[in-house]
Formats: C-alpha cells, structure tokens, sequence
C-alpha cells in the first residue's frame, strides 16, 4: 500500500508538472551499454549479455519528474525494471540540492522462482552538490525502508546508500568522472559494501555520448550479492 501511494504521488507530481507548467521542459533518452551495473552490482546476474534502456524527464524551475526502463539480461528467465521518480532542486547559497524519491519496480516473468514484482521497493533522497576549483564535488544519501521489497519474507530491512562524488570537465567537452559509495543493510546477506567508479564521457555531438567506466566492488559485495568485483563498462546514450 505504502508503495502504491508513492507511485500516486509521483504521478501527481508529474502530472502538476505537465498541467501547471506552460514552460515545461521534456527531454527523452535511450542507450546501450554492455553490462547493467547498479551500485557496483551485476543486474543481469550471470546472463551479462548488455543491456538497453530508455527514459523519459520533465521539469518546470526546480521541479522534476521522470520515468526509465531496462532489461536485466535477454534470457527469458530474467525481467524488466521501471523506475519512477520526482524531486525538488533548490539551491542553499553556493550548494546545488537535490531532494526526491525513487521507485524500483520490475516485471514478472514466467520462467523464474518466485515473484519479482516482490522486489517493488523506493528510496528517499538527499543529494547536493556545489563547483569549486573547477571541479563538481558532490554526495548523496538513499535511504529506503524496505531494501528487498517483500522478497524472501523481509518487509522491514531498511538500507542506506551514501555516495561521495566529484566531475571534472576538460576544453574538448569530455568529463571525467568518479564516485566512492558504501551501501548499508539490516536483516540481510550482508550488512555493508563498498563500490567505486571512474570513468570518461564523450559527447560525440550535441544529442549522443559516450562513456567508458570502471566500476569496482570490495569482497563483501561479491559474496553477499555474486558481484563480479571489477568491470569495465561502455554506454552508448542518445538524449532528444
């Protein structure tokens, strides 16, 4: 029930968004990437064979909200996932905030153990970011109250993610980038991770990049998740 609601307040947020807002913007992306790696795990488990996604964002001053789904690997026994999320973007002085919510869902298939719709879950945000010696420094905090959704008989293992940031981009448009994050759980496998990445994006034109990422995990991650610990990811990304 409690996700449901998120998911109607996200749909009235991004419905007062297309109503209220006559000077709306709306942008639209869709890629390929040859691995799907989340928080320095391995969406597509042991298939690995790429993935391909797509989304959709609209936004009015400091207001946005959007939409994005992706594969989890081609074999029928995996599935997909859809995120919907809304935030709030103020600015406190030289600080850039970002304050929103995430929701998680993801398909059933017929061929798989289980409910994966089980695994629906959301995520609070708090994010800010601020520029200094030209370079972009940020970080986060999600905190969700139910890490493995209904799965496995776990309602109630809240997890935090925290994540520390920094982009720095050159004359010729590249951006280098990176970020060190560490993930917390109760009730879980595991109760905490590391992950890391860093990597280059290109804008080969005005509407298509490119990126290239290392994508790291400590040991905990691998155990506790079957992460495979270092990956090196390309992503092909058009926005229109």
């Amino acid at each position: 029930m409690i996700r449901n609601a998120k998911l109607l307040g996200m749909a009235v947020a991004a419905g007062a968004l297309m109503a209220g807002a006559a000077h709306a913007e709306t942008s639209f992306n869709a890629g390929i990437a040859t691995d799907y790696i989340f928080r320095g795990i391995d969406q597509t488990t042991g298939y690995s064979e790429g993935q391909a996604f797509a989304g959709a964002d609209i936004g009015s001053g400091p207001f946005y909200a959007g939409a994005w789904i992706t594969n989890t690997g081609p074999h029928v026994a995996q599935f997909f996932e859809y995120n919907f999320y809304a935030g709030w973007t103020p600015t406190l002085g030289p600080v850039a905030l970002d304050l929103g919510v995430i929701y998680y869902g993801f398909t059933d298939t017929d061929d798989t153990i289980g409910d994966e719709a089980d695994l629906n879950t959301y995520e609070l945000k708090v994010a800010g970011s601020v520029d200094a010696g030209g370079v972009t420094w940020g970080a986060g905090l999600y905190w969700t109250p139910n890490f493995s959704g209904d799965a496995d008989g776990l309602d109630d293992n809240s997890g935090f993610y925290y994540e520390v940031n920094a982009a720095y981009t050159f004359a010729n448009s590249a951006t280098l980038s990176g970020a060190v994050g560490a993930v917390e759980v109760d009730d879980y496998a595991i109760d905490s991770y590391t992950t890391w990445n860093v990597g280059v994006t290109y804008p080969i034109t005005d509407a298509v990049s490119l990126d290239a990422r290392y994508i790291g995990t400590d040991d905990d991650a691998t155990l506790g998740f079957g992460g495979n610990g270092d990956t090196l990811v390309g992503t092909l990304k058009l926005t229109f």
